[in-house]
């Protein structure tokens, strides 16, 4: 087995780092948050920075119970340093800096772990070190997510390093400790719950049952007092908010986010049971078939233990698989603690040899062949996209000539995959390079020309919101519901869709509706505001309970219009929808409001 240097190791690590905070943080800042979750996300954070209530996270107004804080307080942190209006003006810096700081974390997890116990007589620790690092981050989930202020990332992250150090603990108890593992995981916890410790539990029981050896994992990884200092890591947070907020906070976080997901389908998110076998092919690509092989190739019985990582990483995976599987709601970012796992499993089958292999060569090379080609062919699909926020798009995308750039590169990747006669995790390596430059100057701007046409005009509105807005005003937002003006005007904000139910709800609300930070007030009131500033798409301001309400339009943007309602037009709107037998729900609980 080759032995690394501490200087050779920390030089390969350096190289990761470097490498991943190209992919993580280049022009990290330049865009704003994206609609609809992450401006959620965003407020949350900031509103823990501005009020000092550093307990229960809000946004709008309103308590968001859906997950657990560690996200919010690192957002929160980043909100907290002085100069944020010079270095960080989108507010988007700060948020997705704990999703892009977790995942140059877990790729230097990742390749810190194979230099130390190098696998299967490896004769390039350092190339499989850095192949493996980058088979995580050039995912196209981890792509995504590393960039997106949300708390997956961080429970990707988190997870994957308290099951690295349980694999190490396990591999090398002489040297490693056990409990750094556990303390991970309760932070992991406190990412987004208590998945996170039904994922460690399922992927060590795979373990030992793939190796029939319960004995030896139990006695070194010690789970009882593990799982202890887990509790004492996670538990004070959700005992001290079950106090002061209550049922609320119990019926919320663990019955509607936690068991009712499992359970029921929320949100329209209705998949079929194989949805994650698609996602898993997906989110591997173009070292699909690698990854296949390497599930394929999972060493059989019981090897030593610091040569199990394969069979480790392996279960990692199915873990991941047998869980979501089971759980009725689905979404693609579930998928999201298994891809440090398919990076492990995809360079150990790079590294393989005879018929198979080459055969998954091929298959891989097609399959780059066939990404370069859809892009090549892009001229017949661009114009087919429609999305009624950005109508620009297809125009705007085939001129900027990026999807012909990204072209170019997967088409590089199969030329040098093919010509390179080089060993498996080389040419993996070699392949990645140009991967690695799609994102950075295909991807990148592809995702900055979709915030010029999509979230631009929500800023412009925010903008001019703060401008004219009167003292007192309320503010709404009636049809297309967008979180991040509330992030960009510091305001509450009233949303409502585009039905007749909802102008009798934003009546009735200006009325009556009470919210930390803000409380409607009925026109008859001494200090009520006459108007309610609005901003309203086009498309609803077609509809016919919304016509002929004569407003003062303050400016359009996109798809957007700024209106100045008098609220007594509206009231009268609202009695004559009324008496047709519309009535107003707002108060019916719904817990995905903001």
């Amino acid at each position: 087995m080759v032995v690394v240097s501490s200087r050779q190791r920390q030089r390969v690590l350096w190289l990761v780092f470097f490498v991943g905070g190209i992919v993580c943080l280049w022009r990290v800042g330049v865009t704003g948050g994206t609609d609809e979750t992450p401006p959620l996300f965003a407020a949350a954070g900031r509103a823990m920075a501005e009020t000092g209530d550093w307990l229960t996270p809000r946004v709008n107004g309103l308590p968001r119970y859906d997950k657990p804080p560690l996200v919010y307080w690192l957002m929160a942190l980043g909100y907290s340093f002085p100069g944020a209006a010079v270095w960080d003006p989108l507010g988007s810096v700060a948020a997705r800096l704990p999703s892009a700081l977790a995942s140059m974390a877990m790729m230097l997890g990742l390749a810190d772990t194979l230099l130390r116990w190098p696998q299967r007589q490896d004769a390039s620790p350092g190339q499989t070190a850095l192949a493996t690092a980058l088979a995580f981050a050039l995912s196209p989930l981890v792509l995504v997510w590393s960039r997106t202020a949300v708390s997956d990332a961080l429970l990707t992250a988190l997870l994957g390093l308290s099951l690295l150090l349980q694999w190490r603990r396990f591999a090398d108890p002489e040297r490693v400790r056990w409990w750094p593992a556990w303390l991970v995981l309760g932070l992991a916890v406190l990412a987004k719950g208590p998945v996170a410790v039904v994922l460690s539990g399922i992927t060590l029981l795979l373990f030992s049952a793939i190796r029939w050896d319960v004995l030896t994992p139990w006695q070194r990884l010690k789970p009882l007092p593990g799982l202890l200092l887990t509790a004492l890591i996670s538990l004070p947070w959700y005992v001290a908010e079950l106090v002061v907020e209550g049922q609320p906070f119990w019926d919320s976080f663990f019955g509607y986010h936690n068991l009712q997901r499992f359970t029921s389908v929320v949100n329209d998110h209705l998949q079929p049971w194989w949805f994650f076998g698609p996602v898993m092919l997906i989110a591997a690509l173009p070292f699909t078939a690698l990854l296949l092989l390497g599930l394929v190739e999972i060493p059989r019985g019981r090897p030593a233990p610091d040569q199990s990582l394969h069979q480790f990483a392996a279960c990692w995976l199915l873990a991941v698989l047998l869980l979501f599987t089971s759980a009725a709601t689905k979404l693609p970012s579930y998928w999201l603690p298994a891809t440090p796992a398919a990076s492990l499993l995809i360079v150990f089958a790079a590294k393989g040899r005879g018929r198979l292999f080459t055969l998954t060569w091929i298959v891989t090379l097609l399959l780059t062949f066939a990404l370069a080609l859809g892009f090549w062919l892009s001229p017949q699909w661009i114009p087919l996209i429609n999305d009624p926020e950005m109508p620009t798009l297809a125009v705007d995308l085939m001129s900027s000539g990026l999807v012909l750039r990204a072209a170019v590169w997967f088409s590089l990747a199969v030329v040098l995959g093919m010509v390179l006669n080089r060993t498996g995790v080389m040419r993996l390596l070699v392949m990645q390079m140009p991967l690695f430059l799609f994102h950075i100057t295909a991807l990148i701007p592809i995702a900055e020309l979709g915030d010029q046409l999509r979230q631009v005009p929500v800023r412009q509105a925010a903008a001019q919101m703060k401008t004219v807005r009167r003292s007192g005003e309320p503010i709404a937002m009636v049809g297309a519901m967008k979180p991040s003006l509330h992030f960009h005007t510091g305001q509450v904000v009233l949303y409502e869709g585009r039905s007749d139910g909802a102008l009798v709800n934003l009546v009735d609300r200006l009325a009556y509706e009470r919210r930390r930070g803000w409380s409607g007030r009925p026109l008859s009131a001494p200090d009520a505001s006459s108007t309610v500033l609005m901003v309203i798409d086009r498309g609803t301001a077609k509809q016919k309970h919304w016509s002929g309400l004569n407003p003062e339009v303050l400016g359009r943007y996109g798809i957007y219009e700024l209106w100045r309602m008098d609220r007594r037009r509206l009231k009268r709107r609202a009695k004559e929808l009324e008496a047709d037998g519309v009535e107003a729900d707002w108060r019916v609980p719904r817990p995905e409001r903001f």
